[in-house]
């Protein structure tokens, strides 16, 4: 089998990370089994990119600046429904994980897992099945099944609708209105209308109250 014939039988990969030197090392670990086609460090050039180069494989993480990984994935699972998505992610918390398989995903694997995982979760989603990792036990899960009940009188950011999450994202980004209106293509009254029902859904008064809850509850980075 000629050099070319055996890249042609990869997997063709999209790689989306916000750090650049964790994208460079993703690349370098999967090169032996996948074509890397591209690398991107937001949701939405994401978004762009996997709808123009139409990828196998698209390895992501969950905090990706304006539009996070679980909010990109419905968009990606319903552009490209043969790309399988592989969650590459520092996020343990069980609400996540859950949220990301509902979103579309069919791999969840952690960031301090080790590199052979990742190969295990390529090879298990070409054949069809899901894989996740085993640091997110049962138990873990279990716990964050009880914590949501309890948490049941509170509303979390992820209760918020999709647009309402887009909206606090780029918030909690430092972002101002009118920016957040440009980049949604949406008009100033309604980022201000979605930031009031934001805060009136979430119980809270301030812009920094609104950043502190998503830096929380894992929409952004710290």
């Amino acid at each position: 089998m000629s050099g070319s014939d055996h890249q042609e039988n990869k997997p063709r990969a999209l790689i989306a990370d916000d750090q650049a030197v964790v994208a460079a090392g993703i690349r370098k670990l999967i090169e032996p089994e996948c074509e890397v086609v591209g690398i991107v460090d937001d949701g939405r050039t994401l978004l762009v990119e996997a709808e123009k180069l139409r990828p196998d494989l698209i390895i992501m993480e969950i905090t990706l600046l304006l539009l996070n990984g679980v909010d990109a994935a419905p968009h990606l699972t319903k552009a490209i429904p043969g790309s399988k998505i592989i969650f590459l992610t520092g996020q343990t918390s069980s609400a996540y994980v859950a949220a990301a398989f509902k979103a579309g995903a069919s791999a969840y694997v952690l960031k301090r897992s080790p590199p052979s995982e990742l190969s295990q979760a390529i090879q298990a989603v070409r054949k069809g099945q899901c894989y996740l990792t085993p640091l997110i036990t049962k138990d873990v899960l279990a716990n964050g099944e009880n914590g949501s009940k309890l948490e049941a009188g509170r509303a979390t950011v992820a209760s918020l609708t999709p647009r309402q999450r887009e909206v606090l994202q780029l918030i909690a980004e430092g972002r101002g209105t009118k920016e957040v209106a440009t980049l949604l293509s949406i008009a100033v009254k309604t980022v201000e209308f979605h930031k009031f029902r934001i805060m009136d859904q979430l119980n809270l008064h301030s812009t920094v109250a609104l950043a502190k809850r998503a830096i929380a509850e894992g929409l952004v980075g710290p």
